[in-house]
């Protein structure tokens, strides 16, 4: 398998790197206001910790979301490296270059992406 003519591997690789950057800001944000929630209902109100554990789950999913997007990243930039890049890791035809320029790091082509949702 060799590189496929129609995909820009530098921008690509750009586009990913950036992404990464913004993603790991995110995260030290996040790590930086995160609050544990407080349990205790005799400081707090049942309501008002009811929105402190809704706000914490909801953190959680952000943060497992982004380290899922990091290591999609991360396998893209391994994919560029191996020249594996713009090939769908299911089935190896071609991805689309705008489902690529839409999204760097996705794996699947259009057609497999749908076989597994």
């Amino acid at each position: 398998m060799s590189k496929s003519p129609s995909v820009d591997t530098k921008k690509m690789k750009k586009l990913l790197a950036a992404r990464r950057e913004e993603l790991l800001t995110l995260i030290d944000v996040g790590e930086e206001t995160r609050t544990d929630t407080e349990l205790d209902q005799q400081r707090i109100g049942r309501l008002s910790r009811m929105d402190a554990m809704r706000q914490q789950a909801m953190e959680d999913e952000t943060g497992r979301r982004r380290d899922k997007e990091l290591h999609r990243i991360a396998s893209a930039l391994d994919r560029l490296e191996s020249e594996d890049f713009g090939y769908c890791t299911a089935c190896d035809e071609p991805i689309a270059f705008k489902r690529l320029e839409n999204d760097p790091a996705t794996p699947l082509c259009i057609s497999c992406a749908h076989k597994a949702s």
